[in-house]
This record gives C-alpha cells, sequence and structure tokens, in this order.
C-alpha cells in the first residue's frame, strides 16, 4: 500500500476540514471552558460528526462500521487536531472501540461495537493508576465471584470517564503489579453501585476523572477476552490508540506552526516585519522541518495498521511516531508562544490553548522517555 492519501481518504480529508473549520473552532472549546461545561464536550457537534460516519470509520461493516480503515480515522483526526475539537472521537473510538473490535466477543460487537460506530455509546479505558504511564502496574483486583467478578481498586487520568456510558476497567486477576501476565479487561457500567466517578479539570480544558471501585460486581459476559489474558488486546490497542493521538497532536502542531509563521509576517518591529529577521527564520525553518518528518511517520504507522503488518512492526511505529511527534509539538508549541511574544501568554490569543494541549497530549499512552525507551526494547538495545 502506498504511503500516500488515495483519491477517496483527500476527499474525506477535505470534508473533515471544512466541518471543523465551520463546527469546532477554537471558540467552541472557549466556550466549553469558560461555561464550565458539564459534558466538556458539545454533544449536538458529535451527533453531526458521528451522523458523518466519524465513529464508525475503522470498524467492519457487519457491526455497523464503514471499513474505511486507520488512515481514513487519521486524517479526520488530524483536522480536528488542527482546531483542537473535544469530541469523544478518541476516547470512545480510537480506544475503547479498538479493544471491542480486537478483543470482544460477537455479543458485546453486536450489542456495544455497533452502538459505538453510531456515536451511541461512550466508552472510556481505565487504566492508569499513578502519575506516569505504566499499563502493567496494576492494582485494582479482579476476583472470581460466583460466574462473575468483582472489581476493588483505584484508576486515576480516565478520558472522557465522567461522561462515558460505560468504564473498561484493567485489573488483575492473577500475579503481581508490574507482571504483564494476568490482566483483566471488564466492562462496567459507569453508574453501577460502587463505582465512583469524580471529574477533573485539566489544563488543556479536556475530560478526564478518577474513578474509585468498591466491591463492583460485574457478569462473565461483562470480560472482554479471556481472564488473566488481556495483555495481548490492551497492548495492541494501546499502539492503535498512540498512533491516533500522534494523529491528533500532528494535526495541532500544523496549525500552530500556520499561525506563529502568519503573525511573523504581519507583527512589525523597526519598520519591518519579525519574519524577516534571519534568527527567526531559523527557527521557523526547523520547525518546518519536524513538521514534514513527523507527517512521514504518521502516515506510515497508519499505512501500517490498514496493511495489518505485525504486531511488533506496529508497536515500534507506535513508539516511534508518539515520541517523534510529541517532542515535534512540544518544540512547535513552545516556539510558537515566544514567537508571538509577551501576548502569546495572554488568554487573548488562541495559540496558548496548543501549548496546553500539547502539555496533555504528550503524557497520553506515554511521553517521548517512555516511548524512545520502548523503542530501544522492541528493537533488541
Amino acid at each position: 500500500m502506498p504511503m500516500i492519501l488515495n483519491e477517496d481518504q483527500n476527499i474525506l480529508k477535505d470534508t473533515a476540514k471544512e466541518f471543523c473549520t465551520d463546527n469546532t473552532p477554537i471558540s467552541q472549546l472557549r466556550k466549553l471552558r469558560d461555561e464550565e461545561s458539564e459534558d466538556g464536550f458539545d454533544r449536538e457537534t458529535w451527533q453531526a460528526m458521528s451522523e458523518l460516519g466519524w465513529a464508525g470509520i475503522p470498524f467492519p461493516e457487519e457491526v455497523g462500521g464503514l471499513g474505511f480503515g486507520y488512515k481514513g480515522l487519521g486524517v479526520v483526526t488530524e483536522e480536528l487536531g488542527r482546531n483542537l475539537a473535544a469530541s469523544p472521537l478518541f476516547a470512545s473510538v480510537w480506544v475503547g472501540g479498538t479493544i471491542l473490535n480486537l478483543g470482544g466477543s460477537d455479543t458485546q460487537k453486536r450489542d456495544l461495537l455497533t452502538k459505538v460506530a453510531s456515536g451511541q455509546l461512550l466508552l472510556a479505558l481505565a487504566l492508569e493508576e499513578s502519575h506516569r504511564h505504566s499499563p502493567y502496574s496494576i492494582a485494582t483486583t479482579a476476583e472470581t465471584a460466583g460466574e462473575g467478578l468483582v472489581l476493588n481498586g483505584s484508576k486515576t487520568f480516565v478520558l472522557d470517564g465522567h461522561v462515558a456510558d460505560k468504564l473498561i476497567v484493567v485489573a488483575r486477576s492473577s500475579g503481581s503489579e508490574g507482571d504483564r501476565e494476568g490482566l483483566t479487561l471488564a466492562l462496567v457500567d459507569r453508574t453501577a453501585d460502587g463505582v465512583s466517578v469524580t471529574r477533573t479539570k485539566m489544563v488543556d480544558s479536556r475530560n478526564a476523572a478518577n474513578i474509585e471501585l468498591s466491591n463492583v460486581t460485574v457478569s462473565a459476559a461483562a470480560v472482554i477476552g479471556e481472564t488473566g489474558q488481556a495483555a495481548d488486546v490492551l497492548d495492541a490497542a494501546l499502539d492503535i490508540a498512540r498512533i491516533g493521538l500522534s494523529a491528533e497532536m500532528l494535526g495541532s502542531a500544523q496549525e500552530c506552526f500556520d499561525r506563529t509563521v502568519a503573525y511573523l509576517k504581519e507583527r512589525e518591529q523597526f519598520g519591518v516585519p519579525i519574519g524577516s529577521f534571519q534568527a527567526l527564520k531559523h527557527r521557523a525553518a526547523n520547525m518546518f522541518c519536524e513538521v514534514e518528518l513527523s507527517k512521514s511517520v504518521v502516515l506510515e504507522a497508519l499505512t501500517a495498521l490498514d496493511e495489518g503488518r505485525s504486531a511488533s512492526e506496529i508497536a515500534i511505529l507506535a513508539s516511534l511516531a508518539k515520541s517523534k511527534v510529541g517532542e515535534m509539538f512540544h518544540t512547535v508549541s513552545r516556539e510558537g508562544i515566544q514567537m508571538h511574544g509577551g501576548i502569546g501568554m495572554t488568554d487573548e490569543f488562541d495559540i496558548g490553548f496548543y501549548l496546553k494541549r500539547a502539555a496533555v497530549a504528550e503524557q497520553t499512552f506515554g511521553d517521548m522517555y517512555f516511548h524512545r525507551s520502548r523503542y530501544g526494547e522492541l528493537n533488541g538495545y
């Protein structure tokens, strides 16, 4: 498969760009923040996205999806990233929907994934238990009780946790904290007895929550895959999610760069545009090169997903994308602030929103240091 967008993907990209320009400007994110929206996203906008089929892009047609692949979802996510659009697309489709698609039973796919693909059901992955990404450091327990399980533990940084209809909880049914083996994925209703959800406000104005599980009972039918064997599904789903988040960060970084260059052309000092200063030209050129390199990395990773390459190769590309794009977005967002000068630090200009989004996205599912280390380990170093 060529590492370029085909005609249909380009049409989808143009459609997504037009939709986001008209429906998800940064002013919408400002409004959600300033009005302290209970949901943290606009439900009418999400419904419109779902009617366009975006929630079902990567999933098979037999579960109500479009079967258009992750490269198609990637171009949509990139455009959403440009406008910093707040939506459940990442948590419900890239993460939760992918877990169901990879490990769900036929019944779970028929009853739940079809609703995810239509935008009717929101999911959230309850994974993290500390301030740093560590997918196997799970202390939350899943103890057998009759034909079901009883869950006890705490989760942090659950994206869209307070609006999700169902939580996908990663719990330990055997082994010790840090072991890859012994993990179990269980579907839990957010409003179930014993589930306590506390919304947290992040610096980028996005949704996250802390969750407490106290003697939460789930049936055997709520287990995704095999009890104690969830790591294979979780690893594959996290890598797909990391590639999706890299696509979003790429879109955000491109818009941040474009806005910065536009400001360099209009802001004058000593009677000339500041973009004519050689030092700023060099810094802008460096940003341009980093953005272009990141485009290739993300496109290659998305292509690998659609080609169905081996799990090991996808894992390598996922860590490469997450580390490279995370580092690039970190650089571009901070350079954008500096080149805007003092006004860039004020809420009057939108450029600061990109800095805040970079800070959160970079940490989600592993920062550049986590993925550099993982990339080396995957390559035998």
